[in-house]
Order: structure tokens, then sequence, then C-alpha cells
């Protein structure tokens, strides 16, 4: 397999070719994520074991919800325990070893953070910590914050595609890993332009929509927003999730060779 180098444009556009596919079936789709949420909220809620259990089982979740995209992409009707077929692939061990890797990962992200705010943003993160007002004012935990996002960025480019090339074309942990890295580094501006796609329609319009709603309603600001933000979030987060698997389909099928077409007959004798 080889990862294709694509154009920046084509990135600018995964966000878009997301939402064509959450459009062809938005409730099941919906639902599917939503129910994810809901899961992981439950799982995090228990005691000690919950935030570990949660994301090392996010390779797991995350090859349900690319295969539910990718049979929304194929015009098919989701079976109802999608979410839940990343455990049932014959991958299922290597999954779980790359969510205790991404786990391992990022406990030592937050480690380094510790470098530059003393523990601050590894202990709020963890939960043992809620930060003052002086705290936030004093830029520590910013600093600590951009220190494990630093740390944090190579991570996330081995296990961006690292869960379905596990789950779709057997590879171990190590390989899925190397190739997700591969793929993601050769594509730094597609990806760049996605994050900027992402931040504009997810963020920046969202956000001066509901400002000059807000502004035109000042009395019923609240009420505005939590009416605005539900659906928002309702249309984003399947098209979201659907743009990670359109990325996929992108970079690595459009490498698969296709077939060789059969020899032409020749003509017979008149």
């Amino acid at each position: 397999m080889q990862a294709l180098k694509l154009s920046t444009r084509q990135g600018w556009g995964w966000l878009g070719a997301g939402f064509a596919i959450f459009r062809r079936n938005p409730a099941q789709l919906t639902l599917v994520i939503v129910g994810y949420w809901l899961l992981v909220a439950f799982v995090n809620s228990l005691p000690m074991i919950g935030p570990v259990l949660a994301t090392a089982t996010i390779p797991a979740f995350s090859v349900g919800l690319m295969n539910a995209c990718r049979e929304v992409d194929r015009g098919r009707v989701l079976p109802l325990p999608v979410l839940f077929s990343g455990f049932r692939t014959a991958q299922v061990k290597t999954l779980l070893v790359l969510g205790g890797l991404y786990l391992a990962a990022s406990l030592c992200a937050l480690l380094v953070s510790s470098l530059a705010d003393g523990g601050m943003f590894m202990q709020t993160m963890l939960g043992s910590y809620q930060p003052s007002e002086e705290d936030l004012a004093s830029g520590a935990l910013f600093a600590g914050a951009q220190m494990a996002l630093l740390v944090m960025l190579p991570v996330l480019m081995a296990w961006w595609y690292a869960p379905v090339l596990v789950a779709w074309h057997g590879f171990g942990a190590g390989k899925a890993l190397f190739f997700s890295f591969v793929a993601c580094l050769r594509n730094w501006k597609p990806f760049l332009a996605y994050g900027a796609c992402v931040m504009v329609f997810g963020g920046l319009l969202p956000g001066l929509v509901l400002g000059v709603v807000a502004a035109a309603f000042p009395g019923a600001a609240g009420f505005v927003s939590s009416l605005f933000v539900v659906p928002l979030l309702l249309f984003l987060a399947p098209s979201l999730v659907a743009s990670f698997y359109v990325s996929y389909r992108d970079v690595f099928v459009a490498a698969e060779p296709l077939p060789e077409a059969p020899p032409a007959e020749p003509p017979a004798d008149a």
C-alpha cells in the first residue's frame, strides 16, 4: 500500500465531502455519534478505571465509526451494532494494543508538559486540580497545554489512520503507526487546509452568526445560544467524523491498483 500525496485543495474539501456523506443518512449517522458520546460519558464516569478504559478503547470505537461512514458512503443501511464492530474484528487485540500505546503516549505528553508549568496542566487534565484565575492569568497553564500539544502532534499523526489500517488491511500495530505517520507527513498541506476549514466552518462562522443573533436579542442570549449550538453539533459532529473517513479514502483507497482489463478479443474474420 502507498499513501498518495494530495493537493491542498483536496484537504479543504474533506469537510464538505463528509457533510455529503452525512446527508445520505443523517438520522442513523447522528444516532451512532450520539450513542458513542453517551457511552464514553458513562465509561468516563466509572471511578478509577473509567478514563483509562475510555482511552484504551478509542481505536476500536473509531473503527466502528469508520465502518458506519463507509456503509453510508456505499449507500447501505447501518446495522444496529455497527458502533461495536471494531470489537468483533479479528484484529481486536491489535486495536487494544493501539489503545494502550495511545494511553501511554498521552500520559508521556502530560508528563513532558510538567516541564513548562510544574504539572499544573497535567493535574487539571487528570481532574485533580482546579486552576484559579491567577493560574490562568499567569500563562503557565497555557504554556503546559502548548507543550503537551507539541508532543501529541506526532502521536496524532501516527494514530490518525492506524485503527483502520489494522482493521481493514490487517496491519500490525507498528506497521500501521508507521504508515499513518508517513501518510500524514506526506499530506501536511492538505491537513493544514483541512484544519483551517474546520476552524472556519466549525468555529468562526458559527461564532459570528451566534454573536449577531445574541446582539439582536440580548435578553434571550442564553436560550438562543442553546437553540443554535445543539443543532450545529448534531450537523457538524457526524460531518467531521465522516470527513476522517473521506481523508482515508482519498489517501489510501485511491492508491490501490485497479484490476487489469481483460485483453480485447480479435475481430472475427468476415
